[in-house]
């Protein structure tokens, strides 16, 4: 790391005016959340050659940073630009790929999403995920056990509750349908069992 800090703030005569523009969105998101992390990019941000543009989402976010971070290494403009829209709007255009990591990092990328959504939401997906653990054999959970299910547990009161975190679901490509050999359209978390079990116990 440090190599990289020093290659990027060194005077290069032939590039002189040229910069690297570094776009940052959630600058305080889950995964950037810690201090080593938000160390990093502060430093990156004060190189010679490095311009840098964050977006925040949490009114608190600039607690995460000291005076030397925000004076002399991001030295931000701060810009109030909300746009008002839910956060489904936003990770609609960028699905998860969850089937290409390991389960360790399937596990942490859907649950970084998870932790995003309403309680209720998380509780539902839970649901449906110890049904998928316990029943491996099946094509999928059936929309109606899913509902009887969440009715049970006072998760949703409506189907139409159900419908609209499915939907939610499907938008950041955590869950996924099939038809059932009977004709029944159920829904299966592209996940393995390890990282679904990882997932469970990292949502707690």
């Amino acid at each position: 790391m440090d190599d990289l800090l020093s290659l990027l703030d060194e005077e290069f005569v032939d590039v002189r005016d040229s910069l690297v523009c570094l776009v940052v969105h959630n600058i305080e998101g889950p995964a950037l959340r810690d201090l080593e992390s938000q160390q990093c990019l502060a430093q990156i941000a004060s190189c010679s050659y490095i311009r840098m543009i964050a977006s925040i989402d949490h009114v608190n976010a600039p607690l995460l940073w000291d005076k030397k971070m925000v004076h002399k290494q991001f030295s931000w403009c701060w810009c109030h630009v909300p746009t008002f829209a839910p956060y489904k709007v936003e990770g609609v255009f960028f699905p998860l790929i969850l089937a290409s990591g390991t389960a360790a990092q399937n596990a942490r990328t859907a649950t970084i999403v998870l932790q995003s959504l309403t309680p209720n939401a998380q509780s539902v997906f839970k649901a449906l995920a110890e049904f998928q653990l316990a029943n491996e054999e099946e094509e999928g959970m059936p929309l109606s056990t899913l509902y009887t299910k969440c009715r049970e547990r006072f998760l949703v009161s409506t189907q139409a509750t159900l419908n609209a975190h499915l939907t939610e679901f499907r938008d950041h490509a955590l869950v996924k349908t099939r038809r059932h050999s009977d004709g029944q359209e159920c829904f299966y978390i592209p996940l393995s069992s390890e990282a679904l079990q990882k997932l469970l116990s990292d949502l707690g």
